[in-house]
């Protein structure tokens, strides 16, 4: 997904947003709701890094490799330097976190460090970076504004209707249409919200196989975080299923498919695009890389039980 279609699904979310207010009527209600959603989600955006470290217990990288792997990259991709925080979790997966490129922060579990060889951990270092690069942070901070603005709208649209507070004379749509508001439009934002995420994770792979220059090595390391998500537990990720959207592999059980409500898009998906864009030897054809035509991934399985630092 580019630029333009993120754009466009945020289109989408503003119009939905103003939809539900307009049922509503009242511009009073329609400017506190937002008001509040916007200071929530503000105080998010402005404290989520703290917020999710040390929700993971994670731990600064002093001193270890991974912070000369980190600087390397970000040199490569003009980025500021970003802190390195290691997590002590079986399950292979990382994530990046921070409201801007001079604000932001990696992270690596212990399980990805142990799996994955130097270049696989270059490959997803890489991707994070991409986030970060891309502003990602914000992004989904704008979704989550909305879409929290939207489930607050369509929650007042219950309580008036409880406490008999509107008047369906002056509703243009009618009790009916306000119950399907009500209903639909949560729905409709949380689905907006999954596409623009896993929007950002196709582009953030292509950014990153440009940055690491190892198309192949994330294409590996993808497969091997993925088979190890799926038999690994990530108890803090399922105890915490808003930060899914964080990692780069869904971190959660039983989404393995490329549905409505998966925050990743499928892993075999991903796969075939970095082969393909490694195929045509230049990195931006990965935007044009034709669709998978099978969910198996080719990447060959490593049988490396520890990875460099193991």
């Amino acid at each position: 997904m580019g630029y333009m279609r993120t754009a466009l699904l945020l289109a989408a979310m503003t119009g939905l947003f103003l939809a539900v207010g307009y049922v509503i009527g009242g511009q009073t209600g329609v400017i506190f709701a937002f008001g509040m959603a916007l200071v929530m989600n503000l105080f998010t955006y402005w404290n989520a890094d703290k917020i999710v470290l040390r929700m993971y217990r994670a731990q600064p990288a002093d001193g270890h490799p991974l912070e000369g792997i980190v600087a390397g990259l970000a040199q490569r991709a003009g980025l500021p330097t970003p802190k390195v925080y290691i997590i002590d979790n079986d399950q292979p997966n990382a994530f990046a976190t921070g409201r801007n490129p001079e604000n932001a922060a990696v992270a690596a579990t212990t399980g990805l460090l142990r799996m994955l060889n130097r270049d696989e951990i270059a490959g997803v270092m890489a991707h994070e970076l991409a986030h970060v690069k891309n502003r990602d942070s914000l992004t989904m901070t704008i979704t989550a504004v909305l879409a929290g603005a939207i489930g607050m709208l369509a929650n007042s649209l219950l309580w008036l209707g409880m406490m008999g507070g509107r008047d369906e004379r002056n509703n243009p749509l009618g009790a009916i249409g306000s119950l399907v508001v009500m209903l639909l439009a949560p729905l409709a934002a949380m689905l907006v919200q999954m596409a623009i995420s896993r929007g950002r994770e196709y582009e953030a792979d292509r950014v990153g196989a440009e940055i690491c220059g190892q198309p192949r090595a994330l294409a590996s390391a993808l497969n091997k975080i993925s088979q190890g998500a799926e038999v690994i537990d990530n108890d803090m990720a399922e105890a915490n299923p808003a930060t899914a959207h964080l990692f780069i592999v869904n971190p959660l059980h039983g989404r393995t498919g490329d549905s409505l409500f998966s925050t990743h898009p499928h892993v075999a998906n991903r796969i075939e695009r970095l082969l393909a864009m490694e195929t045509a030897g230049n990195p931006a054809n990965f935007a044009a890389a034709p669709r998978p035509a099978t969910r198996r991934s080719r990447i060959p399985t490593i049988d490396r039980r520890s990875g460099p630092w193991g």
